[in-house]
């Protein structure tokens, strides 16, 4: 899953923006914080063990969400969207 990140925002949230998905997150990009705030809401809402596999220390950024297809990632998107 590849998404775009916005750290230092008031609210952790997912939203998708012209068929690009959106992470707000809380946390500052400092020593990896906004990363790992990342994982760790995004395996809340997905119920599954969430790794960042590229984009470290970039604002794009692409998540495996462990055990999960392609279908099951946007079928959560999309309810949290509706």
């Amino acid at each position: 899953m590849e998404v775009f990140a916005k750290p230092k925002s008031r609210v952790f949230k997912v939203v998708i923006e012209a068929d690009e998905i959106v992470v707000f997150c809380r946390e500052e990009p400092i020593e990896g914080r906004a990363n790992k705030e990342m994982m760790t809401e995004l395996s809340k809402l997905f119920h599954r063990k969430v790794e960042l596999v590229s984009g470290f220390s970039s604002r794009q950024k692409r998540f495996f969400v462990r055990g999960a297809d392609k279908g099951e990632v946007e079928k959560v998107l999309l309810h949290k969207q509706g």
